[in-house]
């Protein structure tokens, strides 16, 4: 069952559509966001992109939506591909979408017992547990520190190490058994789901693709096309932001002849949109949402 995405509203008007344009969304999921601007499409088109192999199970049957089922860090080359030519908007909501997290084989929750997976796609190469199992303590502590902003990383990391050479982890329980030690009370979910999202990140190479796909959108968007992003932790909305400000991932921004800022963008959203409190306590996951929107110059 998949939910109503985070914000839809917000998302929507942040594309400003125009009924005949053609759009992206980059992470089609259960399509929420993709019925929403068919919606109000004309003689407009749409392109979904997913890399999920059951996220196509949910394209639609209409001749104005095309379903692109790869990694949007591909994003470039298979718009110029299907389309030929710029766009007028895209929309990326970076988070794992509900189903995916209430599908307990796929590894993404801490809720469930489940085997350690977590790829988005099955064509990905190593999975949760390959990680667990095979990184070094050195590997194992970077990610928990730099994905997860687990506090202790490396105290962490050495029970994992110290677990495994007893046992292989292969089940999201065994991991929760392997770092409970490290469970403030009261906080046990909170760290858990950091754990959980520095693997999950450095499984599907998240912040890789991101950056991939953030430098490819000035050249895929038309001069005013918009690009909306939704992102759910600290290390995206960074990357998000300093794109829009700068045009690179490191927010370094460079100046023409006359000291002007050179950025592809004009900002259209000086500080993040974020969630309404009823929101939040109708879906907890929306809690660490934002929403950052750019248009072309």
């Amino acid at each position: 069952m998949y939910h109503n995405p985070v914000m839809l509203e917000d998302c929507i008007r942040g594309l400003n559509i125009n009924p005949d344009g053609v759009y992206a969304d980059v992470t089609f999921g259960g399509g929420g966001h993709s019925r929403a601007i068919l919606e109000r499409l004309t003689t407009g088109h749409l392109y979904a992109f997913d890399q999920d192999e059951d996220a196509a199970h949910n394209a639609f049957d209409d001749p104005r939506f095309t379903f692109i089922p790869q990694n949007f860090k591909y994003f470039k080359n298979f718009i110029q591909l299907y389309h030929g030519g710029p766009i007028d908007g895209v929309i990326a909501d970076l988070g794992v979408s509900s189903y995916q997290f209430d599908t307990p084989e796929k590894g993404f929750s801490t809720r469930f017992d489940g085997v350690l997976d977590m790829r988005m796609s099955q064509s990905t190469p190593n999975d949760a547990a390959t990680i667990i199992n095979t990184y070094s303590l050195e590997e194992l502590t970077h990610i928990l520190d730099e994905y997860g902003e687990v506090q202790q990383a490396r105290l962490v990391a050495s029970d994992i190490v110290m677990t495994r050479e007893a046992e292989p982890i292969e089940t999201t329980t065994q991991l929760k058994e392997a770092v409970k030690s490290h469970l403030p009370h009261g906080k046990e979910n909170k760290v858990l789901a950091q754990i959980f999202q520095a693997l999950r990140i450095e499984v599907n190479q998240e912040l890789d693709a991101l950056t991939a796909f953030l430098s490819q959108c000035p050249d895929t968007l038309k001069s005013g096309g918009r690009i909306v992003v939704m992102s759910y932790h600290s290390l995206e909305d960074r990357l998000v932001k300093n794109f829009f400000k700068t045009g690179n991932a490191e927010g370094k921004e460079e100046k023409d002849f006359f000291g002007n800022p050179l950025t592809p963008y004009r900002i259209i959203t000086r500080k993040p949109i974020v969630p309404s409190e009823e929101e939040v306590e109708g879906n907890s996951r929306a809690r660490s949402a934002k929403l950052r929107i750019a248009e072309r110059k």
